[in-house]
């Protein structure tokens, strides 16, 4: 029996080694196998590389420049193909491969390279595939790197006002920097680049910029910064905004405030901006066209920014008119017309432009109507005359009558607004634009359109979304001046003030348009005689009633937007030509009488309070196209078949917290019945809608959506947004998707852009709708989300595949994903089969446009990407963040992780069961390559993993040029940031270089193994370590951090001396600008620094450190003239705060010279508790030199004799007989049984600002304190020196 066990054993043995064995015998025996699948790889690799070096030559012959990771895969490339030079001699010694060959050993190395090098040919060989579209971008001119926005161009005067400026803010005596220039000659763009500079230099904490304008905003210039710091206000009076803003800018130690296009003093408390002595950190840079402006503001530097010289002014037009250099005529011509431009950029940009590809006919007509200028007699900004001339031509260079039109219209905006496209898209449809169009959509696209040609010529700007557009004031006042003339009739006086009625105008007869939006009107005449009168735009203050009369002169209007005051709709009965009205927070009555505006096609009633039913009367416009209900938050009622009737709506607008009350066929709800989603089916025209369902019980069991264009669709519990819908929009919150009909969205999911499911019971209800789609044709099932972008997806705990296989159409698009508690998710992405999916699916490259992915609190996530990721590409990546994902054991495949060439912020937190970021190897048989790396990474943050061993291998470390910050925290098993093998090639001399690392922060792990690595910081500023056993190693793998602003290091056992110069042995660090230092727990330190400078310290905090006898010695003291705030607590053997430097224990005592020079000029607070050894805070000669002091407090030190103290063998030091602490405000003595006095040979000193004075178990203490006046605190000692 035994015989035969051993026999079943060596059988099992055998059958389980001949998988093994047999490819061993391979690599001897199938010589010629390898050799052949090596030469086929060498060949696809070669022709790979040649296609690629031919498109990057072609590239760089049009001076673009070449995509990193292109650079990178030519550079791998190369290298395998010498090393393919290699084998090759090697296989050609070998000749022919025989049954049997005594070099035996010899070529089974050999093959076993070759197969190794084939795989890795083959994989660089399909990475190439991914650059088969781009290979490069455009680089940017260095010529104009000094001011990048492309309409101006530097100049000697814009760079010595740059210059001026730069040294202006980096000096500390200066706080108010001013800068004048006529418009348009390029200020705002000039301080717009200082504030990037000085942001990007770290010279301020916090740049903000707001525009001021002739009629500044104070609550929109709040609001602006509140944006930037990310500050919210709950205060509702200006005052109050601004105390609150005041508050937060305290909290920025130093920062820089932009204030663009001042006309007047500004009160910059009024706002909220801490200034002078409030904040001696604040600097002011404003811009003005005034001189005066700047002396009344007290500006010191005051910059001028003058117009360009002739030659850089005929540099510029040649650049924007497109002009060459062998078109001798015609630049004859151009210098004619560019001289005409005296200099200003905005004119030699916007005629430059507009004169672009014309003929030299038409460069001498312009030439002419520019010398013989029409705008001469106007009066002219900054004595420039043919500033209106020039931007009158570009206006009149404008291709479209439609185009001009557009860009007058924009003029009817306060000046500096952010101009709503969607406004101007229905002025533009009420005043016939665009009549020719079928739809409103058409006609917005239009306006698109021309807002893009007015960009591009710089007759308008853009803001931050693309959704709002901005003027320039000089460029508005062209278009003001150009829409008064009689042609056009218009009459601006928008956002100026006005409480009255503009009666400069002694005759409206000729006017056609009117805007007075931007002021709150008290007043309003009875009637105005206005006949040609086609767009009014008024804002009223609330209480104003419209007079009933007032429009009875303006038969022929056709556009009007009403914002404030009341208004009787009877007033409009004659105005039958309305096509456009909006009514915006607008009390309204006799709504009935909206059925005589049988004309009307845009309807809006925007943020009504008071109306809370809809009258049936609506449902008689016939030519309805746009009905806007937006944030009507009292609307209870819409009457049944009100919606139904308005057979041509295109689009209905009910968001905001507006109308909820849908109600189903046959139920009848309080007030009546009211309006049913079956009726939007009746609409055969509809294309965009807006719309808030709370419950499903408000959805008729049958009901589909209709196909619509864009909407924004709120089913449940959810923020309904106020804005016009510019995208595909669809949100569930709070619901059993159980309950709804499967096809209800078969309609929008071809569609949709945007997805949010939250707190969704069966959701797979849901995705039963792309089972039942059909298989061609709208609405198919390759349709099915394949426009998704956005997807945030919380609390939904019945899902465990996100995204199945068969979705994976859904992923080609995919911007961003959050998702958030759901319990039994089990894995986002399901990739299906290594196959399978359709080809355009792989030549897509799957996930390919993703720029963020955020999950959290996933319990059962077990993997992001589940089966083979070779068809997904994370090239677009910017944004990573994970936390709470306690069955995830890795992040990336090898192949996804070098995809990630674009990811700048990688964050982990709490993700207990993660082994690893990279994968080592996987099904796929990738293994981590050593070309991978993270170019762009900026923000590294991982805390809380503690399975995690290490970050990266030790050659991602190169690349990782761009890091900015790094923070790895609470890994139990965290050995080491970067982690080399035996054998790993370090860089040259063991240096890698991190040139942008600003904050660093470890807890307990190295930054490498092995000890020799050496990292160069030249921009560490901040430095956070803790729980380090052998500090000393750690501190000497980092070097060049001569910028180190702050230290925070705690819980260090074995640091005895941290920061040591003058050739001492210690700890290297390099505190020359060093501003914050915080201790805690060093239990063995003895001494914090020897032989320092510290000239920029103001802040030093000592916790525990039990060992640590003194903090300062006296020659430092000397340089600690920015110190403020001084904590030391829990350090039981301090003897002195500030000790001699002499090394003799037995000469610690001061003599009176020492003390002489020891001061704290801007001490402002010290507090000292549980320090048992200490026998006083400083020396008595110090009480006077404590000016800013305002915060002292002393608890819970046995051995305490005096706050201020002098030892019986130190020399005599003459104290004042009345000491005064001017600033002292708070003051607490608690504990303290061995005190006896507050200062030593003092008899009577004075607290005036004393808030706050608590003397608490102080048993020996003589010193009595006492109210001696109401302002006044005083105290007195009954010793004058205590034994």
């Amino acid at each position: 029996m035994a015989i035969e066990s051993v026999c079943g054993s060596l059988v099992s043995i055998a059958e389980l080694l001949a998988g093994p064995v047999k490819k061993q015998f391979c690599y001897m025996f199938c010589f010629n196998n390898f050799v052949q699948e090596f030469n086929e790889q060498v060949m696809s690799l070669a022709l790979a590389l040649y296609r690629l070096q031919d498109a990057v030559d072609v590239a760089k012959r049009n001076a673009e420049e070449i995509e990193i990771d292109v650079n990178k895969w030519l550079e791998d490339a190369k290298n395998e193909m010498e090393g393919v030079n290699c084998l090759e001699k090697e296989k050609g010694k070998n000749g022919k491969c025989f049954t049997w060959c005594p070099k035996w050993i010899r070529l089974f190395k050999l093959s076993k390279a070759l197969e190794k090098k084939t795989e890795t040919l083959r994989k660089l060989e399909e990475n190439s595939r991914d650059f088969r579209t781009k290979v490069s971008h455009k680089a940017p001119l260095q010529d104009i790197e000094f001011l990048p926005s492309k309409e101006f161009t530097p100049s000697e005067s814009s760079k010595e006002a740059f210059e001026q400026i730069m040294k202006a803010v980096k000096d500390d005596n200066v706080n108010m920097i001013g800068l004048y220039g006529m418009g348009g000659v390029g200020k705002t763009t000039l301080v717009k680049e200082v504030g990037r500079r000085a942001k990007e230099t770290q010279l301020f904490d916090e740049v903000l910029m707001a525009t001021l304008s002739q009629n500044p905003n104070v609550i929109d210039i709040q609001d602006r910064m509140a944006d930037r710091l990310g500050l919210h206000f709950n205060e509702t009076t200006r005052q109050g905004r601004a105390d609150r803003l005041w508050q937060r800018l305290k909290t920025e130690k130093k920062m820089l405030v932009i204030l663009d296009d001042v006309w007047k003093v500004v009160n910059l408390t009024e706002i909220g901006i801490p200034f002078g002595d409030a904040h001696r950190g604040c600097k002011v840079l404003l811009t003005t066209r005034l001189r005066d402006m700047c002396s009344y503001m007290e500006c010191q530097p005051i910059v001028f920014l003058s117009i360009l010289s002739e030659y850089e002014a005929w540099a510029l037009f040649k650049i924007n008119a497109g002009l060459r250099h062998e078109d001798f005529n015609l630049n004859t011509v151009a210098k004619k017309v560019a001289r005409e431009c005296q200099g200003l950029p905005i004119a030699l940009v916007t005629v430059g432009r507009a004169l672009r590809d014309k003929s030299i006919i038409e460069w001498e007509l312009a030439f002419k109507e520019l010398k013989n200028s029409h705008f001469r007699h106007m009066e002219q900004i900054g004595g420039q005359k043919n500033t209106y001339a020039c931007l009158k031509l570009s206006y009149d260079y404008l291709k479209h009558e439609k185009t001009k039109l557009c860009f007058l219209l924009c003029c009817l905006f306060p000046e500096d607004y952010s101009i709503p496209i969607e406004d101007l898209t229905r002025y533009a449809v009420g005043y016939g634009l665009h009549q020719d169009l079928e739809s409103i959509e058409d006609a917005r696209k239009y306006v698109y359109v021309e807002i893009k040609s007015l960009k591009d010529c710089c007759m308008l700007l853009g803001t931050e979304n693309e959704e709002h557009v901005k003027m320039h004031d000089l460029v508005r006042d062209v278009a003001i001046q150009i829409a008064s003339s009689k042609e056009h009739g218009f009459i601006v006086k928008a956002g100026i003030g006005l409480k009255k009625w503009p009666m400069s105008n002694k005759s409206f007869e000729g006017c056609k348009t009117i805007s007075l939006m931007g002021n709150k009107l008290t007043e309003l005449p009875e009637g105005l005689a206005c006949p040609q009168l086609k767009v009014l735009l008024l804002e009223l203050d609330d209480n104003l009633n419209v007079p009933k009369r007032f429009f009875e002169g303006m038969k022929e209007i056709e556009v009007l937007s009403l914002k404030g005051g009341c208004l009787s709709l009877q007033s409009l009965e004659f105005s039958t030509n309305l096509q456009s009205l909006q009514l915006i927070r607008c009390k309204c009555n006799d709504l009935i009488w909206l059925r005589k505006l049988q004309r009307l096609e845009i309807l809006g009633f925007i943020g009504w309070i008071s109306v809370k039913e809809l009258p049936d009367e609506i449902g008689e416009l016939k030519e309805l196209r746009l009905l806007d209900l937006t944030g009507c938050y009292s609307l209870r009622r819409i009457p049944v078949n009100l919606i139904g009737r308005l057979k041509k709506l295109e689009e209905l607008l009910i968001g905001g917290h507006s109308f909820e009350g849908w109600g189903v066929v046959g139920c009848v709800s309080k007030g009546g019945m009211n309006a049913s989603l079956t009726e939007l089916n009746l609409l055969s025209y509809l294309t965009v809608l807006s719309l808030k369902i709370p419950r499903v019980e408000c959805i008729p069991r049958d009901f589909v959506f209709p196909r619509l264009l864009k909407y924004d669709i709120v089913l449940g519990n959810w923020y309904s947004r106020t804005e016009h819908p510019t995208s595909t929009r669809l949100y569930l919150r709070d619901i059993n998707a159980a309950s709804l009909n499967p096809k209800i969205f078969e309609q929008l999911f071809p569609t949709v852009s945007q997805i949010g499911f939250r707190n969704i019971e069966g959701l797979e209800n849901i995705a039963l709708s792309y089972d039942q789609m059909t298989s061609h044709g709208h609405g198919s099932q390759k349709d099915f989300l394949q426009r998704l972008e956005d997807v945030k997806v919380k609390g939904c705990r019945d899902t465990r595949t996100l995204f199945p296989s068969k979705w994976r159409q859904a992923l080609n698009n995919l911007t961003s994903v959050v998702i958030q508690d759901c319990e039994s998710l089990e894995e986002v992405f399901e990739l299906g089969d290594a196959d399978g999916g359709c080809s355009e699916v792989k030549e897509l490259r799957l996930l390919s446009s993703l720029t963020r992915l955020v999950l959290g609190r996933l319990p059962e996530l077990k993997c992001i990407w589940k089966g083979p990721t070779k068809h997904v590409n994370l090239q677009s990546l910017l944004h990573l963040e994970l936390w709470s994902l306690d069955k995830l054991t890795f992040i990336f495949t090898p192949s996804l992780a070098q995809s990630l060439v674009h990811l700048e912020t990688l964050r982990i937190d709490y993700c207990s069961g993660l082994k690893h970021l990279i994968r080592e190897k996987d099904d796929e048989r990738e293994i981590i390559p050593d070309s991978l790396g993270f170019p762009k990474l900026k923000t590294l943050f991982i805390s809380g993993c503690d399975k995690l061993e290490y970050v990266f291998p030790l050659f991602v470390s190169p690349s990782l040029l761009n890091l900015e910050e790094m923070d790895i925290a609470f890994g139990a098993n965290l050995k080491q940031i970067f982690y080399s093998e035996e054998g790993d090639a370090l860089t040259i001399d063991g240096l890698i270089n991190f040139p942008l690392l600003r904050e660093l922060s470890l807890s307990r792990c190295d930054f490498c193994v092995p000890k020799n690595f050496i990292a160069q910081l030249p921009s560490l500023q901040v430095l956070v370590v803790r729980g380090h056993e052998e500090l000393g190693d750690l501190l000497a793998q980092l070097k060049g951090h001569t910028n180190l602003r702050e230290i925070y290091i705690t819980d260090c056992k074995g640091a005895q001396e941290l920061i040591v110069t003058n050739g001492r042995t210690g700890h290297e660090l390099s505190p020359l600008s060093l501003e914050k230092l915080h201790l805690r727990s060093l239990t063995n330190m003895k001494c914090i620094w020897k032989g320092l400078v510290l000239s920029h310290l103001t802040t030093l905090e000592v916790c525990d450190c039990q060992k640590l006898t003194h903090v300062f010695t006296s020659s430092m003291v000397a340089s600690l003239v920015q110190l403020q705030f001084l904590d030391i607590l829990a350090c039981e053997e301090l003897e002195q705060i500030i000790t001699k430097d002499n090394d003799d224990e037995k000469d610690k005592i001061f003599s009176g010279s020492d003390l002489q020079y020891l001061c704290f000029p801007n001490l402002c607070q010290v507090v000292i508790r549980g320090c048992n050894k200490l026998r006083s805070l400083f020396p008595v000669a110090m009480a006077a030199s404590l000016p800013k002091l305002q915060t002292l407090l002393v608890r819970d030190s046995s051995q305490l004799l005096g706050v201020f103290w002098q030892d019986d063998h130190a020399s005599h030091v003459n104290v004042e007989k009345q000491m005064v602490f001017p600033n002292l405000s708070f003051l607490r003595l608690s504990n303290l049984p061995s005190i006896v006095c507050f200062i030593l040979g003092c008899d009577d000193f004075l607290f005036p600002c004393m808030e706050d004075l608590m003397v608490d178990e102080c048993p020996k203490m003589t010193t009595k304190f006492a109210n001696k006046t109401n302002v006044l605190m005083s105290a007195q000692s009954k010793v004058s020196r205590s034994s």
